[in-house]
Parts: structure tokens; sequence; C-alpha cells
């Protein structure tokens, strides 16, 4: 029977096999003497019903789970919402300036790269936040309590005041300087605060779903954040003024802030043997990529193991990152070549909602179709993803002005194969590691670092005025895809072996077949 990873003695990679049906069955009988077969059986249903509808608490530390007492609820879909939500309004600041970076520019008097920082400092701050967040996880769960002092509502309130302070700095009556430094240090909150929910993601479902629903879970939350970045490459070209704008966000994160509350911590049955399980701290997950974590504990990780851990951090690294910047440049990206500050907006949004559209299709595939064929998937669309970002760099250079057409299908093929990808990177990486809020926050650390990398080397190769056409950024075009095409040529490598599916999928036989015993009748 699933018990607790610190209390099991055995190789990781070795199923626990749980107390057969027919041993349960006989201590009922043994300890009722005159019970009959059926009594027998009648009584160890009693038993596993009662055990999986219990107790509102989360199982203890010494919990013994019984065969077959897996369980959802649905209450599930009520934290799954506000995660959703709060990665949403959480994703919206970093891309925010992008669109209207020539026009915040000229309204503040700041430059092109102050205005770029805008966007860095997000990636900056996200950086030492999404190590401390698994730290604090482990720690006190998903949500200690449902008050503001919770981990989520902390994150809800940082966030809360970010978006203010934020707005402060637009007041007319500042100075160059203080509304720079305002406005630079709501977004620095802001990137401090969006870990919180984006590491959640993957931990949450986990704890939450099972095997039919936890990718789609994953996608749902994962897919938020783009979801949220083009929502901002939406709205902030379409309002009169940047300041307009910034108060406009301020008022979407103050509607959206109370949604923290509700998130759940783990259910009183678990869904899975994994979720069952003790939640390996960020240390352990360290210890086994450096090859220090002793072999009989689960979170072991081969050296093979350990390769298909580094070549997923290195391709979505890179691919989060320039999908990142590029939505932060987009203006400046295309507006030397005649395109209004509302054409790039929208070229970036159709990016991000093309691979929406791609995700909510594909991941009910991956939890019910492709389920074990994840790495497969990664090896398909990454070399297609090279090739794609490769192209941009003439397709970039239309033959006639605001002649967009190709730029617009450009977009749409990038979201959806890298939207696609995000989830399956995620799950994968958990599946090779079993440690998923450790392995989403390396994972999405790699995304935020490249995308700061990026935004400075492309700033740095943006032409001159004196270029034809002036401050063009073609050579960061170069550099985009040069960089993609080295980073999937890596995913040839990959194995990706689904460990943590393959050990759920064969508890729930077993408890499957414990329970069918005892309903037929234990010998």
């Amino acid at each position: 029977m699933p018990t607790h990873a610190h209390n099991a003695q055995h190789d990781p990679r070795d199923v626990p096999s749980p107390t057969s049906s027919s041993e349960k069955a006989g201590s009922f009988r043994h300890s009722e003497g005159s019970l009959d077969q059926d009594k027998a059986a009648d009584a160890f249903r009693t038993h596993v019903v009662a055990r999986s509808v219990s107790s509102e608490t989360p199982l203890g530390a010494d919990a013994v789970l019984p065969a077959g007492a897996y369980r959802l609820y649905r209450r599930r879909f009520v934290g799954l919402l506000a995660l959703i939500a709060l990665n949403v309004v959480a994703a919206m600041p970093n891309p925010w300036f992008g669109p209207i970076a020539t026009n915040t520019a000229n309204e503040f008097g700041f430059t092109l790269d102050e205005v770029n920082w805008f966007g860095n400092v997000v990636n900056l701050a996200f950086l030492p936040s999404t190590i401390v967040v698994p730290f604090i996880l482990t720690r006190y769960g998903i949500l200690k309590t449902p008050s503001c002092a919770s981990q989520c509502c902390s994150g809800a309130v940082v966030m809360l005041f970010s978006a203010w302070i934020r707005y402060a700095g637009t007041a007319e009556s500042l100075p160059e300087g203080g509304a720079y430094a305002l406005i630079t240090l709501g977004q620095i909150l802001a990137g401090a605060a969006q870990p919180v929910f984006q590491v959640l993601g993957p931990l949450y479902s986990e704890t939450w779903f099972d095997l039919k629903g936890r990718t789609t879970a994953t996608m749902l939350m994962s897919i938020a954040n783009p979801v949220g970045s083009g929502i901002a490459q939406l709205i902030s070209p379409t309002i009169s003024t940047p300041r307009s704008s910034l108060l406009v966000l301020a008022i979407i994160c103050t509607a959206t802030a109370p949604c923290a509350l509700l998130v759940g911590n783990a259910p009183p049955t678990p869904p899975t043997f994994a979720a069952s399980q003790d939640k390996p701290s960020f240390l352990s997950l360290v210890r086994a990529l450096s090859g220090r974590e002793p072999s009989n504990v689960p979170t072991y990780m081969s050296v093979r193991e350990r390769i298909d851990f580094v070549i997923l951090v290195i391709n979505f690294g890179v691919l989060v990152g320039v999908v990142t910047s590029f939505t932060i440049l987009t203006d400046q990206d295309f507006g030397p070549y005649g395109y209004s500050s509302d054409t790039s907006g929208f070229m970036g949004a159709t990016l991000l909602l093309a691979g929406i559209v791609a995700a909510v299709v594909t991941s009910p595939l991956f939890d019910r179709v492709l389920t074990h064929h994840l790495a497969l998937t990664c090896k398909v669309l990454c070399p297609i993803l090279g090739v794609v970002w490769l192209s941009l760099i003439w397709a970039a250079r239309p033959v006639k002005p605001n002649d967009a057409g190709a730029l617009y299908a450009l977009m749409a093929l990038v979201g959806a194969a890298s939207v696609t990808l995000l989830p399956v990177a995620i799950e994968l990486t958990i599946e090779v590691s079993r440690n998923a809020d450790g392995s989403s926050a390396l994972l999405w650390f790699a995304g935020n670092l490249m995308s700061v990398v990026c935004v400075l080397v492309e700033g740095a190769l943006r032409a001159g005025p004196a270029a034809h056409p002036p401050n063009n950024m073609h050579r960061a075009l170069v550099f985009q895809g040069a960089l993609v095409c080295g980073a999937v040529a890596t995913i040839a490598g990959l194995r990706g072996r689904q460990a943590r599916r393959a050990r759920d999928e064969q508890m729930a036989a077993e408890a499957r077949q414990g329970i069918a015993l005892v309903e037929h009748g234990s010998p």
C-alpha cells in the first residue's frame, strides 16, 4: 500500500506493492471470527469507502492509504480557476510596455533601452523569487491557511502593491527620474510575485488531479502566463496614453487579487499514488542533479535522467526566453519596417493566442491518447520551431510596407508549437525528476534568465540611426534564429522515460484489482 516516501525502504524506481486485497479481507475475517466470505468483502469495501471519504484533513506523515482509496474532489476546479486568473494577471506587467515602448519613451522622456528595462527587471526579480518559492511550498504546503499570511495570498498582496506603485510613477508632477524609479519598483515587485503562482501550477495539478486530468490542468495553468502576455499586448496599445494604460493594469490587478483566497491545500484523500507521497524538497533536487542523492530514496536520479533534465531545461529556457523577449521588443522589431504599435501588438498577441488554442486542443490528447509520447512530441515540435524562428530573419523584411500576412502566419506557427510544448516540457521534467515544484522552479528560472539575456543582447544589436531602415533589429533576429536552432539541436539526445506516470498507472491498476477481488470474493 502507498505510504509516505520517507517511511519507504526500497529502490525508488520499484513501485511498492500494496497490501493485497485478500490479505486485507483476511484481516477483517480474523478480527470478526464468524464473518463469512461475503461479509468480509463487505467489511473491506466499507473500510475503503470510509477511508476515502473521511477526515477533511490531509493524510499525516505516517498514514497508510488503503488500495483503491484514491479520490477526486470537485473543489479542485475552484483552485484551478483561481490560479489561472492569478497567472494571467501576474504575467501582464512584463510585456505591457512592448507594444507601446516608443510612446512610453516619448511621453515620459525615457530612452528605448530604459523602457526595455521595465521588462528586464521583472525577469531579474523573478529569478531569486523562483528559488525561494519551492522552499516555502515545501514547508507550508500549497496554502497553509486561507489568510493573507499564507503563501498564495502573500503573492497576491505583493502583486497588488506593485500595480499601484507602478501607477504612482505616472504622476505628471514627478520628475523624470522619480517616475522611472517608481515604475521600475512596481515592475520589480511584479516579478517577485509572479513565481508564486507559476511554480504552484504543476504542484497543484499533481496534488489535486488524476492521470486523466493532470496534464490538462498543468496546461491550463501554464498557458495562463502567455494568455496574460497576449492580453497585455492587446490592451496596452489600445488605451489612449501609457499613463492611462497603467491605471487600467492596476484596476485589473486589484480585481483579481482576491482569487488567492480560493486556492485550497491538499485534498483529504489524494487522487494518485504520486499525490500521496511527501513532497520532496528543492535541496533534494539539487542533490539529485549533482549526483549526491542516495540511490535508495525516491528522489534519486540516474545519469540518463539527469541528462534528460538538462536537455529539457536548456530547450525550455531558450524557447521561453526568446518568446518573452520577442513580446517585449515587438514594437522595436517591426516598427522600423513601417508597422504601427497596434500592428506590432497584434502580432505578439497572435503568437500567444494561437498557441493557447493549440494547447487547449492538444493537452487533453496528452492526458488520454498520447500519454506516453511526451518525449516524441518534443522531438517533433522543437525542430519545427527552429526552422520558423530562422525564417523570421527574412520575413520581417517585407517587400512593401505593412505587408504583414507572412508575419502573422509565422507568429501563429511559433505560438502553436511553443505553447503546446510548454505543459509537455513541464510534465516531462517532473516525470524524470519526481519533484513537481522544484523542477518547475528551475524551468521558469531558466526561461526568465534567458529572457534577460535575449533582451540585453538584442538591444545591443540594434542598428544605428544611419542604418536602412534606421534603428532596425535585423541582427537581433539573426541572433534569435541562431540561438533557437542551437538549442533545439540538443533535443535529439532526449529519452524522457515517464517514471512518475508508470508508477501511478501500476498503483492504480493494483488498486482496481484489489477492489475487484473483494467484490467477487477473496480466495
